[in-house]
């Protein structure tokens, strides 16, 4: 087992073990997690939940799944108070969801998919239109860089599912990585963010993949809450986050987001994720 498997099945089973002790305890702040974050970042979440606690006066707790389904059914069933999801299950659940705070990546709340291939020597895929008979890794089937993009654009290039020779869902964006370094796919469609950060941390996958095409921007995967069914301590959660810009600790837990801040953001941002889904689920029906 990698370090890589490791730190992310201690730090699913720590969150498990742990919802056993806080789930249901009302003073208690349960945020959940998904492939949007880098997953070996264990020590990381321990600062930023002892950071958010001090501010809140009452404990915080990270829990991290793999999908983004299954951090969704936590929170519908009221066992997270909010989670860091992306804004493709954002618009499926529009009605259900309240936007907490969007993270602001190089000072915009937007965010690109890109399609990454193997580094050279050999490259098989210039554009999405040479997937035809290769094989394509996607993130999730609720992500938007990470399924829904890939959808549309291999659509209006003509080249349906059974054109591919494969698919698979490697179930986190750094996963995605890691298969097509691994040359365990052909491609691999990836949250922009995701591999920026990977490269600015220099970690494994990212030094043998390549860009080979960028989206349009879209609004960033955001941080949300059920509709009418806030913690009490939401509000003041919401304004720690969209205050860690101004703050030095704040300002250190953000570089190692590789963000530059939260703002509150609008459903605005995620319109045109909203139409592509809409086409793409009315397509797939």
């Amino acid at each position: 087992m990698n370090r890589h498997t490791f730190l992310r099945l201690s730090l699913t089973g720590l969150a498990a073990s742990a919802a056993s002790r806080v789930w249901g305890s009302a003073g208690h702040l349960r945020i959940g997690l998904t492939p949007v974050i880098l997953a070996d970042q264990a020590a990381f979440l321990a600062r930023w939940s002892d950071y958010l606690a001090r501010q809140l006066g009452s404990p915080v707790t990270f829990f991290a799944r793999e999908s983004y389904q299954g951090v969704l059914n936590l929170l519908f069933s009221g066992q997270l108070d909010a989670a860091w999801i992306c804004g493709y299950p954002y618009t499926r659940y529009r009605q259900q969801l309240q936007l907490l705070a969007v993270p602001l990546f190089q000072g915009q709340p937007l965010y690109q998919a890109y399609l990454i291939r193997p580094k050279q020597p050999r490259p098989v895929i210039h554009s999405w239109a040479d997937l035809k008979g290769r094989v394509l890794a996607y993130s999730d089937p609720l992500s938007n860089s990470g399924w829904l993009v890939a959808q549309a654009k291999l659509h209006a290039l003509g080249v349906g599912p059974g054109d591919l020779q494969k698919s698979f869902f490697a179930h986190s964006h750094r996963n995605v990585a890691e298969a097509v370094g691994a040359r365990l796919a052909h491609a691999g469609a990836i949250d922009g963010y995701v591999w920026e950060t990977m490269r600015q941390q220099q970690l494994a996958g990212f030094d043998h993949t390549e860009v080979v095409w960028r989206s349009e921007p879209y609004g960033f995967p955001p941080i949300v809450v059920r509709q009418g069914a806030r913690h009490p301590k939401t509000q003041q959660l919401q304004n720690i986050l969209l205050g860690m810009a101004s703050e030095a600790e704040g300002q250190t837990l953000l570089k190692a987001l590789n963000l530059t801040g939260f703002e509150q953001g609008s459903p605005a941002l995620f319109a045109s994720i909203a139409i592509m889904a809409a086409e793409t689920e009315a397509r797939l029906a």
